[in-house]
């Protein structure tokens, strides 16, 4: 039976890590790659694994490559410190091994807990991550954000889910995505995309309807809403921020009164 490595990346992850390994412990290789947490992040993970290890931050593919480097096995199982592989999963991973992968990668359903609820609606559900692989057939692909994995030939699809835990509140969700905005819009740029007036207007309405109408964000209530609208601001945001990167120099700021 092949076996499979667990990667994970921390900085200051004290509050979600101890979940996370514990619900990779059937894993027989756990390798944590930390970038110089202040907090208890690696007290807890020497408490589940002796393959701790730290390295400088060179952004989120180049930290999971990295720790991909590190893995006693080539079949790794990639997770962030707020998710949580669920026993059903764990099983259905097992048996996939045991019984001889068909494919390089496996892409997996990850579902958030936001608001009081699982949402299994809008932009968020499935949400499909590739986050099985053979390190032999693939790797991450260099992004600013939304890094993904790219393998050699089409990937699998698993049916159980991954857990993920990533906001603690509203306030949490907008500071996420004041940090995960910058990083979209330097990656539009780099991609050669440029943002306009009209995509300003139209893009964020269009994304809400999506979200809230097409998938069926109205199904979970308030939550569903909030998170709709949430995705709308997402886009207008990182739209907002390419055009200033486009556009705006320096120079031409005005200082603030303030």
């Amino acid at each position: 039976m092949p076996h499979v490595s667990v990667t994970i990346i921390t900085r200051n992850e004290a509050s979600n890590l101890t979940r996370a390994l514990e619900s990779v412990a059937w894993a027989d290789d756990v390798v944590v790659v930390d970038c110089g947490s202040t907090d208890e992040t690696a007290a807890i993970a020497r408490r589940y694994t002796e393959r701790f290890f730290v390295r400088a931050w060179e952004g989120y593919s180049a930290q999971k490559n990295h720790a991909a480097t590190l893995t006693k096995h080539d079949w790794i199982l990639s997770l962030d410190a707020d998710e949580r592989v669920t026993p059903a999963l764990a099983t259905e991973i097992q048996a996939l091994l045991e019984t001889g992968p068909a494919a390089a990668g496996y892409r997996i359903p990850r579902v958030t807990w936001h608001l009081g609820r699982w949402i299994r609606s809008t932009d968020w559900y499935p949400d499909y991550q590739l986050r099985l692989y053979d390190r032999r057939a693939g790797a991450w692909a260099e992004r600013h954000v939304h890094e993904s994995v790219r393998i050699e030939g089409r990937p699998g699809t698993l049916r159980h889910e991954i857990e993920h835990y990533a906001y603690r509140d509203l306030a949490h969700h907008f500071e996420t995505m004041a940090r995960y905005t910058d990083l979209a819009a330097r990656q539009m740029r780099d991609d050669g995309r440029r943002a306009s007036p009209t995509g300003l207007l139209l893009h964020p309405p269009l994304a809400f309807l999506r979200n809230y109408v097409l998938r069926a964000g109205f199904r979970d209530g308030v939550p569903g809403l909030i998170v709709s609208s949430f995705n709308a601001y997402y886009v207008f945001l990182k739209l907002a921020k390419l055009w200033e990167l486009q556009g705006v120099s320096p120079e031409s700021r005005r200082d603030s009164p303030d």
